[in-house]
């Protein structure tokens, strides 16, 4: 079983940077897929970035460009570096795990194991 732990949340202004942090366990690092999601107030939770075992990167159009995904198997964490922060994207943002399906891409399968969730907050 997958357990994952996210970390780094809290507080940002606008234009500045965050990141997070998602520590990983129970050996998710065979093939895989990860991703960071997002839970905006008032809104249905949305995919941000995804990551492939191979390194294959995959971001939404409201990150691109801004976010960074990147995954670090000796020290298992999974990270996403914010950039040019705005207040939508204010949200609470999960880590998610699931093997990798072969001729899925990772933005298009569903997510089996979650984190419970770290709060970013950015002020105007």
């Amino acid at each position: 079983q997958v357990q994952l732990a996210e970390s780094g949340g809290g507080s940002a202004q606008f234009g500045g940077p965050l990141r997070l942090s998602c520590t990983a366990s129970g050996n998710p690092w065979k093939k895989y897929c990860m991703a960071w999601f997002r839970r905006a107030p008032g809104k249905e939770r949305e995919g941000v970035a995804y990551r492939e075992n191979d390194g294959t990167t995959t971001y939404a159009d409201s990150v691109k460009g801004r976010f960074i995904i990147s995954g670090d198997v000796a020290k298992d964490t999974l990270d996403l570096q914010m950039n040019s922060l705005t207040p939508e994207d204010t949200a609470i943002y999960y880590c998610a795990h699931v093997p990798k399906i072969p001729s899925a891409t990772c933005d298009a399968v569903l997510y089996s194991n979650w984190g419970r969730g770290t709060q970013v907050i950015v002020s105007s």
